[in-house]
């Protein structure tokens, strides 16, 4: 009994002491949030989340698919380069 005690202890103890460090990483969420959006198939609620990118920006995004490479969004006049250089880590133009 008293080395199942002690374990239980020993356990408690190690999850208690970790407890900081799993605060500290993100959650399942906010790592959602950080994975890049796909201009090239993205609905317009999830291109919305994207700063800068309101419901008529996120549709002429829409329209003007497919996109070769992000940077198409400039070079089509979808978004103005301020708005592009704001987000261009948070999108991707997969094929």
């Amino acid at each position: 009994m008293k080395s199942f005690t002690a374990s239980v202890l020993l356990a408690l103890g190690t999850l208690v002491a970790t407890a900081p460090a799993l605060a500290d990483q993100p959650t399942l969420l906010a790592q959602a949030k950080s994975a890049p959006v796909d201009i090239n198939r993205a609905k317009a609620d999830e291109l919305m989340t994207l700063k800068g990118i309101g419901e008529a920006r996120a549709e002429a995004i829409i329209k003007g698919r497919p996109y070769g490479r992000k940077d198409d969004l400039v070079k089509k006049k979808i978004l103005p380069e301020s708005v592009y250089n704001e987000i261009k880590d948070q999108i991707v133009a997969k094929q």
